[in-house]
């Protein structure tokens, strides 16, 4: 386990969650603030939408277009690089009711995955499994995969060939060879990690997933097949929900913490921090 310092980029927020390194800036949604914001590295900060439906994950088209989920009604949206927003899709057909949109990856043909809650989390029903979903660039949606458990964050290798999503409720990471037109087949475990809760994550140059643990308040490094090759405890008081390589050379590590992930206490509180280390490996593939 590393003993690593951490640096505060920001603080004050709701509860942020999709970090993502773009364009030299760090850009991370704020549940309960509504707001999607880009961050200097040197902490700057600049707002640049607003979702009322409630932001999560975020990914970019090819043609440089954002598109962000709002959580709340089973939306995805695009804003362009002219400011203005449009609905891209509306997932409320596939994702389970009550089953708020959570993260996504984009890839390199401007294809979303979407994840989804599968069951009301906040208000504790039982775990039920649900789909991942892939948004086209033309709008049109797809089951790319079912029986997932609380699919959340996602990433793709850097040949575009395999993508891996974390089941937070399932304590494994789900891989997929990704077909021709995108479609999600070979379906194996990339990694069984009994005891975690896999939840927003990053992929590294060594091809290990750094994944925030939701209930565990730590950072694990997991390689395929399964072994934590290395972990980070979250400061006294916080838990880890998200992180992101990212960076000029690409070994900051951002991660998104807070007291807790409750939305009664967060949405009331404003006590999210965004918190960076460095790392010795950098980032490869999407996001």
């Amino acid at each position: 386990m590393a003993d690593r310092a951490f640096t505060t980029l920001a603080e004050g927020g709701g509860f942020f969650e999709g970090p993502r390194w773009h364009d030299g800036r760090w850009w991370v949604s704020d549940f309960y603030e509504r707001t999607v914001t880009a961050i200097e590295p040197g902490g700057g900060r600049e707002v640049v939408l607003t979702v009322e439906g409630q932001p999560s994950g975020l990914g970019w088209r090819p043609d440089g277009s954002l598109l962000v989920n709002s959580m709340k009604d089973r939306r995805v949206l695009r804003r362009a690089g002219d400011g203005t927003v449009e609905e891209v899709a509306d997932l409320s057909g596939v994702a389970a009711v009550g089953g708020y949109l959570n993260d996504m990856v984009v890839d390199a043909a401007g294809r979303a995955y979407v994840g989804n809650f599968g069951f009301d989390l906040m208000g504790g029903e039982p775990l039920s499994d649900t789909a991942l979903v892939r948004v086209d660039p033309d709008g049109s949606v797809t089951v790319a995969a079912e029986g997932l458990s609380f699919p959340n964050g996602t990433v793709i290798t850097p040949d575009g060939s395999t993508l891996v999503v974390g089941e937070t409720t399932g304590g494994r990471l789900t891989a997929f060879t990704v077909a021709g037109g995108g479609a999600l087949v070979d379906r194996r475990v990339w990694a069984e990690v009994p005891g975690t809760s896999p939840d927003g994550c990053t992929l590294d140059a060594e091809g290990r997933i750094w994944a925030a643990d939701a209930l565990g308040n730590r950072l694990v490094r997991v390689a395929e097949g399964g072994e934590i090759v290395d972990e980070v405890p979250a400061p006294e008081g916080l838990g880890f929900y998200a992180c992101m390589l990212g960076g000029d050379d690409g070994r900051t590590l951002l991660v998104c913490a807070a007291p807790d992930f409750f939305e009664r206490n967060r949405s009331v509180a404003r006590e999210a921090v965004l918190l960076t280390t460095t790392v010795d490996v950098g980032h490869a593939g999407l996001p």
